[in-house]
């Protein structure tokens, strides 16, 4: 069992790890615990290594001591003497330096100090908790293997083992205990005795090592997440959980970029057969990545797609290469000699562009400018970076091209500096500008999938979401939803009637209201009349005591004819004509201008009056980029860098600002992001004078999926409370629309018919994006359930779609439903908010008629 840094660096995560030794011991095994350094440490660390003076590696040691000393604490253990030695040993190579040691032997003993120190601290730990544990010295077993063309660098900071099974070894453990901690990462030089590093990664590498020696039942690597995924989750919150790899291509998806796993730690774990296992250490209950040798017959799909960022691309042409004998051995040379070794290469008959990764290359610019002087020596060279190498992984690859020409599109207008099919047909790679990989990917992914080369439908190999099993990993999450409950026989009655039809419930309108109004710190909601115009909408919220949002005289014109006089409107129209301006200025609505031209071409409409003045404060944030109204990117606001010439226009005008506001876009679920715009308004107000309220808008998160984390309103509201309290002189005015309203919709269709094409089924309903436009305009994802057939197995995957004449007309991709039949009643949640409202009569289809029910 191998726990990350991050599983070791606090009190709750070794009780974690107690917890599962503790299950594996019930199961009747020996333990083996590998442990990393907690977190930080290995840098730290590296960190004294690069210090010259003596003074300031003590002062780096002792924060190292610190910190171990502040877990004890937390773990209200006395200061274990082999901890105290190992914290004494540490401090004792800062004050010498290398010396006789030689500087590279020195930085490995002395980084070698982060597992030792976590692993005997581990010890005392899980020994005082019940759990007898011996501490064993992974010198002792692990031994590094001599292999050709290394130098002393990567010999002493980036080894190799031999790791056959050792007999003897297995039983002498067996003989000491049943349960041991050691260290990941570290080694013994053979010969000598030196302690030698296994480079990045090599925790997971010693886990493999120890795993092969004793023939271990299987390797757990317990880390922060459940295990490989279809992509980075960081970046692609759909990427799905592979449930099961073979060896080849986990070590594709590792190698490539997959920071859940180093590649080198699968190696080790063939010849054997032992499967590893990869799992969360603070949600065992999911059910990981099982990797092991490959089994039957698979569906051909792209596993993985991943990202490796800062690759250095090395170029080298000359017209003398063609047909040259030995022109390439003179070249590979080069990198030999100084203990590189190359990834990718491409070629041309002029030309050999290879790239280096410098996190297996110890890459730095002393290196880089050595190779290239040698090799210029030979050849013309052109470094290219920093690049980014995007591979697609999965067995079979060659034969998946003409299911690719989509995802091939999306590289038309990036530089492309080099691409490369693996001999071995596991991957395809493309290395690009590093600037682009971010926004790639996330569309790459969704690009794969719905191309139908990422075979999602294939539930043994293809797990959950990651926004699904991550979304609860806060207290603070979707409840049960009105729909799910007594109603059903309500919805069920209605659609018999009548389908496309929405349904609104009343009650959870008001209580998200009421949800709302927690919010002490806030002086005014308004409620953002753009995400549902219904009347009945609009009159519980003006009971509740909300105000009102509009953007239209339309809206302006509906709501006052449905709310008091005394209910206070707001009108943020945005590049509207003049007449809508000179009309609101006859009615009793709080104005806003969001725009140099008002002011400039139309001041006098304006002298004398009170307005607010919504403002671009540089940067945009939501759900999808259609939706971040914020940025350069985005229409809305004055940029702040114009300010002080609206300001100058309004007081030629005899205009005062007496608000500020601000929107950066919608479906936000970080409470932070509110009391940064806050703190923003109110710190630009102070500038003005005049001001005496903010506006920081709307664009509350409401969670798609059942199990994604709600937005927290207590940790909202403690936020502008803190703000608040530096700014009191400001009323706080928010408009919230989408929050109040979407979960109280639902849209009701009816099954029509089912077509299959291919590998995809697809499940036709008697509405589309003339009632919904949302999963077309913004890849917005809303749940889809057969209500006719609740309780039954989900067995089907359906591409669930209307019948308009558009392809875009899908309103959910990948669907796991039960068999569905004609006449079923399919409902799609969390239509309450810009459903209705965006719809249209296109294909001259009905989109469906409104019901209330309170």
């Amino acid at each position: 069992m191998k726990f990350g840094g991050t599983s070791v660096a606090t009190l709750p995560r070794w009780q974690n790890i107690q917890e599962l030794v503790s299950s594996r011991r019930a199961e009747g095994v020996r333990v083996l615990v590998v442990v990393s350094a907690l977190s930080g440490m290995t840098d730290a660390l590296k960190h004294l290594c690069a210090e010259t003076e003596a003074g300031k590696r003590i002062e780096a040691a002792a924060g190292i001591v610190e910190r171990h000393h502040a877990l004890l604490a937390q773990m209200d253990l006395p200061l274990p003497a082999a901890l105290e030695r190992r914290l004494a040993d540490l401090c004792d190579l800062a004050a010498s330096g290398p010396g006789s040691l030689g500087e590279l032997a020195w930085q490995a003993l002395v980084q070698a100090h982060g597992e030792l120190l976590s692993s005997a601290l581990g010890a005392a730990f899980l020994t005082a908790g019940g759990l007898r544990t011996e501490w064993l010295d992974a010198r002792e077993c692990l031994t590094a293997a001599p292999l050709p063309n290394q130098n002393e660098r990567t010999r002493l900071l980036s080894a190799m083992v031999d790791s056959r099974p050792d007999p003897v070894l297995a039983a002498t453990l067996a003989a000491r205990g049943d349960v041991f901690i050691t260290q990941g990462f570290i080694a013994r030089e053979p010969g000598q005795g030196r302690t030698v590093l296994l480079g990045r990664g090599g925790s997971d590498t010693s886990a493999s090592y120890f795993g092969a020696l004793l023939k271990a039942a299987r390797v757990e690597i317990w880390t922060d997440v459940a295990g490989m995924f279809t992509a980075n989750p960081r970046q692609v919150a759909g990427a799905r959980l592979l449930q099961r790899l073979d060896y080849e291509e986990a070590q594709e998806i590792a190698s490539t970029g997959a920071k859940v796993l180093h590649p080198r730690c699968l190696s080790p774990l063939r010849e054997p057969r032992v499967p590893l296992l990869i799992k969360d250490t603070n949600r065992p209950e999911l059910e990981g990545t099982l990797i092991g040798p490959q089994v039957g017959e698979q569906v051909v799909s792209v596993k993985a797609i991943s990202a490796r960022k800062n690759i250095t691309l090395i170029s080298m042409e000359s017209v003398g290469m063609w047909q040259q004998v030995g022109f390439l051995s003179d070249v590979f040379d080069q990198f030999k000699r100084h203990g590189l070794s190359v990834d990718l290469i491409g070629s041309a008959e002029t030309n050999v562009t290879v790239s280096l990764d410098p996190t297996e290359n110890l890459l730095d610019s002393d290196a880089l400018a050595a190779l290239a002087t040698d090799l210029s020596k030979v050849c013309r060279v052109k470094v290219i970076a920093p690049c980014a190498a995007v591979t697609l992984v999965g067995r079979g690859m060659r034969s998946m091209l003409h299911n690719l020409s989509s995802v091939l599109a999306e590289f038309d207008q990036l530089r492309v500096h080099l691409i490369s099919q693996s001999s071995n047909n596991l991957n395809l790679t493309f290395v690009v500008d590093e600037g682009v990989v971010d926004s790639l990917l996330p569309r790459l992914h969704e690009l794969l999938i719905s191309a139908g080369a990422m075979r999602t439908d294939d539930a043994a190999m293809f797990g959950p979401r990651w926004d699904v099993l991550y979304g609860s990993a806060d207290t603070s999450t979707r409840g049960p939803v009105w729909w799910q409950g007594p109603a059903r026989a309500r919805l069920l009655a209605l659609a018999a009637e009548q389908t496309p039809r929405y349904v609104y419930h009343l009650p959870t309108v008001r209580e998200q209201a009421r949800r709302l109004k927690r919010l002490s710190a806030v002086d005014r909601l308004h409620y953002a009349v753009k995400a549902n115009t219904h009347p009945a909408i609009i009159g519980a919220l003006a009971e509740e005591g909300f105000g009102f949002e509009c953007v239209s005289p339309g809206e302006v014109r509906a709501v006052s004819g449905l709310v008091d006089e005394t209910v206070p409107l707001l009108f943020t129209p945005n590049f509207a004509p003049r007449e809508d301006y000179a009309w609101a200025l006859q009615t009793r609505v709080t104005l806003t201008l969001d725009a140099l031209y008002p002011m400039e071409h139309w001041g006098e409409l304006f002298r004398g009056r009170e307005i607010a003045l919504r403002l671009d404060l540089g940067r945009g944030l939501g759900h999808h980029e259609k939706v971040r109204t914020g940025g350069s990117g985005s229409k809305f606001g004055l940029p702040v860098a114009q300010l002080d010439s609206f300001l100058k226009l309004a007081d030629a005008h005899g205009v005062t600002v007496r608000g500020l506001h601000a929107h950066l876009g919608s479906g936000i679920l970080d409470p932070g992001h509110w009391g940064e715009v806050y703190g923003q308004l109110a710190s630009l107000a102070e500038r003005i004078g005049s001001v005496s309220y903010l506006d920081i808008g709307g664009g509350l998160g409401v969670p798609a999926h059942p199990d994604e984390m709600a937005l927290d309103i207590d940790a909202l509201d403690a936020v502008l409370r803190q703000v608040k309290a530096v700014y009191p002189q400001y009323q706080l005015w928010m408009e919230p629309g989408r929050y109040l309203v979407a979960d109280s919709g639902v849209l009701l269709a009816k099954v029509t018919q089912q077509k299959g094409k291919g590998a995809l089924r697809y499940l036709g309903v008697d509405t589309g994006m003339n009632s919904l436009i949302r999963p077309m305009l913004y890849d917005a994802w809303h749940e889809i359930v057969n209500l006719s057939r609740e309780g039954e197995v989900a067995e089907t995957l359906y591409q669930v779609v209307g019948p308009i004449c558009e392809t875009g007309d899908v309103l959910g991709q990948d669907r796991l439903l039960p068999s569905a039949e004609e006449g079923d009643v399919i409902l799609i949640a969390q239509t309450g908010a810009y459903g209705k409202v965006m719809a249209s009569p296109y294909n001259l289809r009905d989109s469906g008629e409104e019901v209330v029910l309170d």
